[in-house]
């Protein structure tokens, strides 16, 4: 057999590796100055005068999110089905309930006719997840909020550097919006993630609960040079803050970050070229003058195939291809299905697309050799 093609592999080179050395080297490990500059860094590369605050995962970034904009118990944040339980779960940390919703079957984002026939007078939040990479109506949604005086907070652990009608995810008119870096996202910093937002208030709530809930950061406090030992807890927060070796491989992952955009646009490109003869359902493009970021690449097997989804998935990993399934659905879950009550019958869009979808290999290292390699076998497989 061929050398092993894995679904994702984080590219990271000497640059990473010697800010990481160095901070290692320079005494401080945690929440520090590498933190400040990946946020000021951040920043700048979304733009539009938004505050960027470091969390050690997007899941802690989405909780930030709605325990600042007040969710708690009788509350409902709509979310869509076709996610990681993360989204769903951070509401449930809160007190508050999710109300879960179809998606639209060619962008395989929430469907916007469902948000609407959701909203109930204990709706707070809609949480758009920016599926795959490809952005969200947000045009619709965000003047749904309006309509129903909702908060929107974007997952936009995908969307990295996605945009949407010209502007970047994260520099929208959303309240917050979170970001992943965890190892197979189009950046990483390992684990990690960042939030977004313009509101100063959000922003000053979520930098305090993101550790403990002290009014005053760790770095400020222990570089001082006046006495600063004397802090106030001013409500139960949490330990969500990033280190400085996280935010060390981020700094460098940033600046490549347009770079590894075009490689991942390149290889899309490969893929739509090579496969759009064979019975797929290609993702959908960048769709209204924006641009997909191109984290997953989702094909969906047609009922003509010669083979289904499970198969497929099966041939290539004896071909020594790695793949993987985006995602098992909310309804399917026994946790969300059972608390909720939800059926099949409820999700018909979500659930025809996971019977067929699968996560092909899509990440900036991989070489054109083993693309090749991948369209063979899916081209034998499905012809």
């Amino acid at each position: 057999m061929s050398e092993f093609i894995p679904f994702a592999v984080p590219e990271i080179s000497n640059e990473e590796i010697n800010e990481v050395v160095d901070t290692l080297r320079s005494g401080w490990i945690t929440t520090g100055p590498k933190v400040k500059q990946f946020e000021s860094d951040f920043q700048s590369f979304i733009g539009s005068g938004v505050e960027a605050i470091a969390v050690n995962s997007a899941t802690a970034g989405l909780h930030l999110a709605l325990e600042a904009l007040g969710v708690g118990e009788g509350d409902e944040v709509i979310i869509p089905s076709l996610t990681f339980t993360a989204t769903a779960e951070v509401a449930r940390y809160l007190g508050a309930d999710i109300r879960v919703v179809d998606i639209d079957s060619d962008t395989l984002n929430i469907d916007i006719e469902a948000i609407r026939g959701a909203i109930t007078l204990k709706t707070k939040v809609i949480m758009p997840v920016h599926y795959a990479g490809l952005s969200c109506n947000m045009d619709e949604i965000l003047s749904l909020a309006e309509e129903f005086d909702l908060k929107v907070v974007e997952d936009a652990a995908h969307a990295l550097p996605t945009t949407y009608r010209g502007d970047m995810i994260g520099a929208l008119k959303s309240d917050i919006a979170v970001f992943s870096f965890y190892a197979n996202k189009t950046m990483t910093t390992g684990e990690g993630g960042m939030v977004v937002t313009r509101n100063s208030d959000l922003a000053k709530r979520m930098k305090i609960m993101r550790l403990h809930g002290i009014d005053r950061d760790a770095f400020d406090r222990f570089q001082s040079k006046k006495p600063a030992w004397y802090y106030e807890v001013v409500a139960p927060g949490f330990k969500y803050n990033m280190t400085d070796i996280a935010a060390a491989m981020g700094i460098h992952q940033l600046k490549k970050l347009p770079g590894f955009l075009d490689r991942r646009q390149y290889l899309a490109k490969r893929y739509f070229d090579s496969l759009v003869d064979l019975p797929l359902t290609l993702p959908m493009d960048d769709m209204d003058g924006g641009s997909h970021s191109w984290h997953l690449f989702v094909i969906r097997v047609q009922d003509n195939s010669p083979v289904n989804r499970d198969e497929l998935i099966q041939i290539l990993s004896d071909q020594g291809i790695g793949s993987s399934v985006h995602y098992v659905p909310l309804h399917r879950q026994p946790y969300w299905r059972d608390k909720y009550q939800l059926t099949i019958d409820m999700f018909p869009i979500t659930d025809k697309a996971y019977q067929a979808m699968l996560s092909i290999p899509l990440y900036t290292a991989m070489s054109d050799e083993q693309q090749d390699r991948v369209i063979q076998v899916l081209r034998e497989a499905l012809t």
